[in-house]
């Protein structure tokens, strides 16, 4: 008991640290609402084969996109969910210009059961930021 009461800092700030260290997993959750970096987003893409679904209108989608991306416009998600039906289980990253539309995409596909969703945190303007590779059609 004696050594808590003289050691009470040191403890509080071993208990803090090791909070703060495990606070992000807590803020991921189970997959559902997770924000990537572009580095955390390439490897989601080569680990876990992740579809990659961009949810921008058609003349952002053609100025370039990330390879091999699905483009899905935001306002047409909702009656094209059956083109990605069998993603339901998989890892799925959502992108738009900013991050700003994938809250709401996320939304949608989360109400819909899928389960394993992800943003790019900055959205494609991120993407460009690290110079990772785009492709124009």
């Amino acid at each position: 008991m004696e050594f808590i009461q003289s050691n009470a800092l040191l403890i509080g700030l071993a208990l803090g640290s090791g909070l703060m260290l495990i606070l992000p997993s807590f803020k991921r959750g189970a997959g559902n609402s997770a924000q990537l970096s572009a580095t955390e987003a390439v490897a989601l893409i080569n680990r876990q084969h992740a579809l990659v679904i961009d949810v921008r209108d058609e003349a952002e989608f053609a100025s370039g996109h990330i390879v091999d991306a699905k483009h899905i416009p935001l306002a047409e998600l909702p009656k094209r969910l059956a083109e990605i039906k069998k993603y339901q289980n998989k890892s799925l990253l959502l992108v738009c210009q900013t991050g700003a539309r994938t809250a709401k995409a996320r939304d949608i596909l989360l109400k819909a059961e899928f389960k394993q969703v992800s943003s790019l945190r900055g959205g494609l303007n991120s993407w460009i930021e690290a110079k990772l590779p785009t492709f124009k059609d």
